[in-house]
């Protein structure tokens, strides 16, 4: 079986409405360098629902995102830094888009008085490819065969006598 890595992803952005095309082709960049193609589209909607909404509501357009894949589950933060806007007030089609495409969502407040809302997406290992069985190779004696002796004709064979008859023949003179 596979064993999945740890990942950790972070981006700081200035939302803009041309930029929220970046960020999901970075994400989606991401996500299948981490083997995850399943989660693009989940993750690329929330994604883009939560920074639209930034980008319309906010006064301050800076947004932080983070990704963590723990081999198990992808989890996604999108911080933004605006005081005003409360998940409560937040528009309800993005809150249900992000509840109906992730398996859990939340919202938590932060220290400077922003908020940070976060999904997850679940793997399931019915997403992954079967194993394929591989043929095994061939062995060397299948791959390169053994030359075959090709038949001799008459003179090569008479030849052929000839040099075994003289090679185990004694020399004709006696070494003094």
């Amino acid at each position: 079986m596979k064993t999945a890595a740890p990942y950790y992803y972070h981006l700081d952005v200035e939302i803009s409405p041309e930029r929220i095309g970046h960020v999901r082709r970075i994400l989606a960049a991401h996500l299948r360098y981490w083997d995850l193609e399943m989660l693009v589209e989940p993750v690329c909607r929330c994604s883009d629902a939560l920074l639209r909404t930034i980008d319309a509501h906010a006064a301050d357009k800076n947004a932080t995102i983070e990704m963590w894949w723990n081999g198990h589950h992808l989890i996604t933060a999108v911080q933004d830094s605006e005081r005003d806007i409360r998940p409560h007030y937040a528009p309800s089609g993005c809150l249900a888009q992000i509840a109906a495409l992730s398996n859990g969502w939340g919202c938590c407040a932060t220290d400077t008085g922003g908020k940070i809302i976060w999904f997850s997406q679940r793997a399931r290992s019915g997403d992954h490819a079967l194993l394929v069985p591989v043929a095994p190779s061939p062995s060397l004696r299948q791959t390169r065969p053994l030359p075959r002796a090709l038949p001799l004709t008459a003179d090569a064979a008479a030849r052929e006598r000839e040099d075994v008859s003289t090679e185990w023949a004694e020399p004709a003179t006696a070494l003094v």
